[in-house]
């Protein structure tokens, strides 16, 4: 299942599709945070090398991304990359998921309800985690059945996380399925919701 997005483009910068010189700066500057958000959760300061391995990681991921063929997408803020990155995947819903997603710790059953055009989905915001070296971040869900959508977005700032709350909102409501059909496939046209 193919994802697409109308994601405001004066608000995010897509990294997926965004080869060479394209996004560059977004994609080190996203890959870093992400690095250093990964080193804190661990108790690790930063590592010797992760500036080379940011720009290797930033140059591999829109190779990987194209790879997964619209399964993936990704966007970083785009006045400051290291704020915020959100990624959307989609992924078969499989028993084995359906067991992982059943046994997550208590602090994820505070979810509300989201209602999108994929339909109504959950949103969990946690801008405090439980543990201390995590960052702040959240998570929109949607359980189409057959296939599980996701949309998370972690953060490098505590402090302004909280607004870009409406943004990720917005973002996550510009997420849609994109069908495979060809022209004489089907007699059926599909319209997005009111």
């Amino acid at each position: 299942m193919r994802l697409t997005s109308s994601a405001d483009s004066e608000l995010w910068m897509p990294v997926t599709g965004s080869l060479g010189l394209r996004g560059r700066r977004h994609r080190k500057a996203a890959v870093r945070m992400l690095m250093a958000q990964a080193n804190a959760s661990l108790g690790h300061d930063s590592r010797p090398g992760s500036r080379v391995g940011a720009w290797l990681a930033s140059q591999a991921i829109p190779l990987a991304m194209r790879k997964a063929d619209g399964r993936v997408l990704a966007w970083t803020w785009k006045a400051d990359p290291e704020l915020v990155v959100a990624m959307a995947m989609s992924q078969e819903l499989t028993p084995q998921l359906r067991m992982a997603r059943a046994s997550m710790p208590m602090e994820y059953d505070d979810t509300e309800n989201f209602p999108t055009p994929l339909g109504v989905g959950e949103k969990l915001l946690m801008p405090t985690p439980p543990n201390p070296a995590s960052p702040p971040s959240a998570t929109y869900t949607w359980d189409t059945g057959t296939h599980l959508i996701t949309l998370n977005a972690v953060s490098g700032d505590r402090e302004r996380f909280g607004t870009v709350e409406r943004a990720l909102d917005d973002l996550a409501r510009s997420i849609r399925i994109a069908d495979d059909l060809t022209a004489g496939e089907s007699d059926v046209l599909r319209l997005p919701p009111a």
